[in-house]
Parts: C-alpha cells; structure tokens; sequence
C-alpha cells in the first residue's frame, strides 16, 4: 500500500497497530487494549484527515497508485458477462478507450471508459490514459450500437486528457470530440456517466455528456489541471495547489455549479482503502438510476438531457 504525504500519519498509526498485533502473538502478554486504543485513534485520525480535504489533496487522491481504473469497476461489477468491443473500423483500436457490453443481473449495459496502467509497461500500452481520435470513434461506433439495440450506456471517466501529439491532431483530435459531444446529446438511449479518477478537459467530455453525471468524492472534473493552470498563469508548478482551489474542480465545486447530479460517497479513507466496497456503491448507483431513467421515451430522454445542457452557465441576474 503506497501513502501520500498527508496520509503519512495513517501509515505511522498502522505500523504500530502491526507491531502491537505481532507482540500479542509472539509473546504471552496480553495488548488488546492498547490495540483497541491504537485502533481507536487511527479510525479518529482517518476521519479528521479525510474529512478536511484541500482541493489539491483530492486531485492526489484521484491519482492514488492503489485506486481501482476503468476495467476494475467493469470486472466488479460485470464479472464474467464482460466482452470487449475492439476498434473504430477506420484506424486502429485505441488501448487508452475501452468499451464493450456486460451485465448488471439481467440488464445488459454499454460500458465505455479510459484505461490507465498499473506500470511502466502498460501505462505505455494504454497511452496513460489518453484516448487519441480512434479512441473517441470506437465510443462513438460503441455508442450508435448500443443505441440500435436499445442498450443503455455507462460510461466510466478517468483521463489526464486526450492525446496532444501531433499524429491525433492530423486525424482530427477536435473533430472527434466535438462530434461525441453532439451524437451524445441525441443518443436514444439513457446514458450515466459516472467520474472515477482524474476529468481533464475535452479528454474527459468526449465521453462526458449524460442524462445522469455523477462523481466520486475524491475525483476532479475541470478544463485544465492545476499543475498546467500554475505553469500558464505562473509560468511554475509551484502554485498547483492555489490554482487547485481557483479551478473550484472538485465534487463538491461542481454539484454547486450545477455541473453534476450527484457526489458518490467513497468508503473512509478513498476508494483505494476499500475496493469491493466502492464497486459496490457504483453499481447500486448505476442501476438505481438506469430504474429512473427507463420510464422516459426516448424523446423525453433527449429533450430532457438537452435542456439540462442549456441552462448550464446560464446568468440569472
């Protein structure tokens, strides 16, 4: 298990509470009270530390090494009902975008969402987790499918943002985003977007419209991150965590703004502290939406999503 800086005194109180565990089992004294006090002070400790949150320490978090990716959720909640859908019929099959059908009981579902890697090695296969064109066409292709076989869609966010290199934007990076943008408001279907890790720019609205947004409570949703915002603005890093609080990026900014339905609370200590218990949540969430959502026509359905769209960055003085 790695820790981040803030989580450090977590780690101290866990180290202790091993050792206490491991001298009560070597030896004949008995330390079940000074257990259950170290436990006591750890569980005050993870809730104080978690409870207080700075912008910037939820950006971290977002970024955890141990937090659960895309096909992690997807596993979870799918099992083995799961089946990749490979490439967008035009160039190649993107390994930053993953999509494909899968189960939640008798419900089929579209599962549609960036990939990070675990390593060095598939960090590079999966491009870090940025989509290049064919990746948002793939989603795209995924999307219209789903839409012909009256399949709902879930579509899972997790990215630093699309691809910037020169190759995607000669295959037209902002065409395809921009034209996922525009299906996605028309799409037949119910669509649940649910914000997992990092929500960085276009990278993240290529898949990002929905009739239901939701986000997890230690992920960030914004159209710059905050070390790129330090370095335009500041011309250094140095100030990420003051643009962190400027971009008002996190669950809580965005529900405020009207720019989300809902904040999915993660289990004490982020959905890294307790996996099962977070793919649980977003599966309860999911579905319980999915119920709301069917007992629209279609037509409500997009007229519904569209005006919910309109009325974002309206002034009412």
């Amino acid at each position: 298990m790695e820790y981040l800086d803030f989580e450090l005194p977590i780690k101290e109180l866990e180290e202790q509470l091993d050792k206490c565990m491991v001298i009560g089992e070597e030896s004949d004294v008995d330390v079940t009270e000074t257990c259950k006090q170290i436990e006591k002070k750890l569980t005050e400790t993870r809730k104080e530390i978690y409870k207080n949150l700075t912008a910037w320490q939820r950006v971290q978090l977002s970024r955890h090494p141990n937090r659960p990716y895309t096909l992690d959720y997807i596993k979870a909640i799918c099992g083995e009902t799961f089946l990749e859908l490979h490439g967008d019929r035009n160039v190649k099959d993107d390994k930053a975008m993953i999509g494909g059908l899968g189960k939640i009981g008798d419900q089929s579902y579209m599962f549609i969402g960036q990939q990070k890697g675990y390593n060095t090695k598939t960090r590079q296969y999966r491009n870090f987790g940025m989509a290049n064109p064919e990746g948002y066409r793939k989603a795209l292709r995924l999307m219209k499918s789903a839409e012909k076989f009256q399949v709902p869609v879930v579509c899972l966010i997790d990215t630093p943002g699309a691809y910037p290199g020169i190759e995607a934007e000669e295959r037209g990076q902002g065409e395809a985003i921009a034209r996922n943008i525009l299906e996605m408001t028309r799409l037949k279907v119910p669509i649940i977007v649910v914000i997992i890790g990092e929500g960085a720019s276009g990278g993240a609205l290529g898949i990002g419209v929905g009739d239901k947004v939701l986000m997890l409570e230690n992920t960030w949703y914004s159209v710059i991150s905050p070390e790129s915002c330090s370095s335009i603005l500041w011309r250094s890093w140095e100030y990420k965590e003051k643009a962190a609080e400027a971009l008002k990026l996190t669950a809580t900014d965005m529900k405020k703004l009207k720019l989300i339905d809902e904040i999915v609370r993660e289990p004490a200590g982020g959905a890294h502290s307790n996996r099962e218990k977070t793919f649980e949540i977003v599966k309860n969430k999911i579905t319980s939406h999915f119920e709301d959502l069917q007992k629209l026509s279609p037509k409500q359905l997009v007229n519904q999503r569209m005006d919910k769209y309109a009325q974002m960055g309206v002034f009412n003085g």
